[in-house]
């Protein structure tokens, strides 16, 4: 496992794909906030911590719109290969500003609207629509 986060939007995609309504990964706090920013914007219904023995995962539940699940899309952007930076004034709009951008900034994660209201350039993470 040399990438978690494209990992963790795999196992997303994939489950989305399978017409799973949850999926189970690996517990990190990165991802952890990942998935609290996404439930947070309405792409997921919860992302929660979950302890069984000495081990955490998370358990990310999907959220549905009609019987269609509300993520139609996930792409990862910046991967450890090939690090993608950008500044406030040219963060990216995912689906013409439909979808979202979540960035790493130096203040956490932020998604491309709220980072372009701060004033705050950082790494690009993914984009969902």
């Amino acid at each position: 496992m040399t990438d978690p986060i494209s990992d963790m939007l795999t196992q997303i995609r994939n489950g989305l794909a399978s017409g799973k309504t949850e999926v189970t990964l690996p517990y990190s706090k990165f991802k952890f906030e990942l998935g609290r920013m996404l439930a947070a914007q309405g792409w997921l219904e919860e992302a929660a911590e979950v302890v069984s023995g000495d081990r955490k995962s998370l358990r990310l539940k999907f959220k549905f719109l009609n019987s269609k699940p509300a993520i139609s899309g996930l792409k990862r952007v910046s991967t450890p290969g090939q690090r993608i930076y950008a500044g406030a004034d040219a963060l990216p709009r995912t689906q013409g500003g439909f979808g979202a951008t979540i960035v790493s900034t130096s203040r956490g994660l932020y998604t491309d609207k709220q980072a372009r209201k701060e004033h705050l350039g950082g790494e690009i993470i993914c984009q969902i629509w």
